[in-house]
């Protein structure tokens, strides 16, 4: 039975593309924490059905169509969420998207978009929070990075290029905003079976690298870091600021 962390209860959460795959496993756990939780998606069809699902069990949880690459739409989205359950006081940086590209292909305009969905929308999410969070003398910020760009995986050069990003990101935040009791840390996931994953890239070869270069010779689940994740916004984790976590079976 996963952990309970009675300071989460009632606390608002924001979970970015938290309708699918890692970002849905985190707005479960934060869930069955008795957490508030807010998350945001642009996929409507399984991000409402997850928000049924977990209301229709007793857990207060609401989903808000938003596309993260939109800034504006971004601020307004958590400023709604701010106006029915209150200030954010756990902010998870979820929402990306892995698509491969090669090198030779990649445009300006891709380039920044890649940049746009994978990195940006952190900043701009932790800059609309901040304030609320400086106020009230306490807050966590949980940044999601990659082990993409510490194994040197090629082919996305512009998603790893971003994912490392997301510790200079960290880093800065927690330095900034430490002396207010708001901590600030990154998690770098391996490869995580999520349905996307399973679909385009977990290939009989995949799975035999993925065995080969773990220590845990074992598949692992969103769920896998769903819970680090939620031990990190608890008050367990309250010494811990400005790291980097790997949550990869042990590859890197």
């Amino acid at each position: 039975m996963a952990a309970i962390y009675p300071d989460l209860e009632g606390k608002v959460v924001v979970v970015t593309g938290g309708g699918s795959g890692i970002g849905e496993a985190i707005v479960r756990g934060f869930a069955r924490q008795k957490a508030k939780v807010a998350f945001l998606d642009i996929a409507v069809g399984p991000s409402e059905a997850l928000a049924a699902e977990l209301v229709g069990v007793g857990q207060t949880v609401r989903f808000h169509r938003c596309d993260l690459t939109d800034i504006p739409a971004l601020k307004a989205t958590l400023a709604a969420i701010k106006a029915e359950f209150g200030p954010v006081q756990v902010l998870v940086n979820n929402a990306a998207h892995d698509e491969r590209h090669a090198t030779e292909t990649v445009t300006e305009e891709y380039w920044d978009g890649r940049i746009a969905v994978n990195l940006k929308h952190q900043f701009f999410a932790a800059q609309a929070v901040l304030p609320d969070m400086r106020e009230a003398g306490a807050g966590a910020i949980v940044n999601l990075g990659s082990v993409s760009w510490m194994i040197g995986q090629g082919g996305m050069a512009a998603y790893t290029a971003s994912k490392s990003a997301v510790i200079g990101l960290t880093r800065s935040l927690a330095r900034d905003y430490g002396p207010y009791n708001v901590r600030v840390n990154a998690v770098a996931p391996g490869w995580i079976m999520t349905e996307r994953q399973l679909t385009h890239w977990v290939t009989p070869e995949a799975e035999k690298e993925i065995f080969a270069r773990q220590c845990l010779k074992r598949k692992m689940v969103p769920d896998d870091v769903s819970k680090f994740v939620v031990f990190l916004a608890s008050d367990e984790a309250s010494g811990m600021t400005n790291q980097h976590y790997v949550v990869d079976g042990g590859w890197v």
